[in-house]
């Protein structure tokens, strides 16, 4: 019964390894210009308030029926609040479908952690922009570094 349950209700099965889309780098402009300045490899927010800071997009990733994995290494200090990552695909005559890390949050100061979030798509799912942003609740400096996104098969 529990197999039959989770073939209905579980996460699909990956087919293949996870591939890397893309991978951004200091040098790659941030769409948030305020707040958001390049510092030790990486990014640093300094939020006064809560916002939410627009990274990256990624336009006609070609992709479908794949999981699409977001990761950043994070940290922060003294964030009153909490701040996660957070993805939207846009599919085309379907509107905009988001994911949010919200099990995986930092808050308070905190060293540097891996922070990832999934988003599964399914065979005719074709996003044709993806976005990735941080979201901040609260005030303090969150720093970001190693942004990646991943691409792994999954079976049908």
């Amino acid at each position: 019964m529990f197999k039959w349950l989770s073939s209905i209700f579980g996460a699909p099965k990956p087919s293949g390894p996870a591939e890397t889309m893309r991978r951004f780098q200091t040098t790659d402009s941030t769409l948030s210009r305020d707040n958001v300045k390049v510092a030790d490899g990486g990014w640093v927010v300094d939020s006064k308030e809560g916002q939410t800071i627009r990274l990256f997009e990624i336009r006609d990733p070609q992709v479908e029926q794949c999981l699409i994995t977001y990761r950043a290494m994070m940290k922060s200090d003294s964030l009153a609040g909490r701040a996660y990552l957070e993805m939207w695909c846009r599919l085309p005559g379907g509107g905009e479908f988001f994911s949010k890390g919200l099990n995986r949050v930092v808050k308070g100061s905190t060293d540097w952690a891996s922070h990832e979030i999934p988003f599964y798509l399914k065979k005719g799912q074709r996003p044709d922009l993806i976005k990735l942003n941080l979201v901040v609740e609260g005030k303090g400096r969150i720093w970001l570094k190693d942004i990646e996104v991943l691409k792994t098969p999954l079976d049908s």
